[in-house]
């Protein structure tokens, strides 16, 4: 959903009160560019592929730290847990088969979030987010 140039990067972490270590700075430049949720396997196996080969820990650790910082967000999919880039509030799509995990705009689901929250007396708040699960198309229906 959210992109930034690479090399505005260092300065997104500062802003947030974090050393720009090479482990922050690959693992946030990796989800910025995928455009993709990606496992905390699946950064680590990444960034091994560019030479940049941080454990399995380190990764985990520093996914959690930019989650914690709003600079990224965490899926719960089928399996493993998915990271994306970002914090602006939007809504995502999760195939049950696979585990992929897509961003949906916030405002292509702004009436169903408001039915919803008639149906259910919720009162959505503004990191309300929606979770619809099912089968991608490269698992079929």
């Amino acid at each position: 959903m959210t992109t930034i140039a690479t090399k505005d990067l260092p300065a997104l972490l500062r802003r947030h009160g974090l050393r720009c270590t090479p482990s922050r700075l690959s693992t946030l430049r990796l989800l910025s560019a995928s455009g993709h949720h990606l496992s905390s396997a699946e950064v680590a196996a990444e960034l091994t592929q560019l030479d940049l080969p941080f454990d399995q820990a380190t990764v985990y650790r520093t996914l959690e730290t930019l989650i914690a910082e709003g600079l990224a967000h965490a899926v719960h999919s089928p399996g493993a847990k998915r990271y994306g880039f970002g914090s602006e509030p939007h809504h995502h799509t999760v195939c049950e088969t696979c585990g992929q995990v897509a961003d949906l705009p916030i405002e292509q689901l702004r009436e169903a979030v408001e039915r919803i929250a008639e149906l259910a007396g919720l009162h959505p708040g503004a990191a309300t987010s929606l979770m619809v699960y099912g089968r991608c198309a490269r698992c079929g229906s």
